[in-house]
């Protein structure tokens, strides 16, 4: 069953956590919208799931991606 539940919360995923709100804040080189780097925002396409998983991990962590915005998308 564990195999199940985690399927379901990567299944939950949207393709990108981008919301459309696109603006690099200089402190932090972060999108303001995504929370991702420009750098991951630039090889998002071609990343692999194992490499966005961190990434994920992180939006998650820090308040960008939450569960309910998951299920809305």
């Amino acid at each position: 069953m564990s195999s199940d539940s985690s399927t379901t919360l990567c299944a939950a995923r949207p393709l990108s956590p981008c919301i459309q709100v696109c603006n690099i804040d200089p402190a932090s080189s972060l999108c303001q919208g995504c929370g991702r780097t420009l750098d991951e925002i630039a090889c998002w396409g071609s990343m692999t799931e194992a490499e966005k998983t961190p990434v994920w991990e992180r939006l998650e962590q820090t308040g960008y991606v939450d569960a309910l915005r998951r299920e809305e998308r």
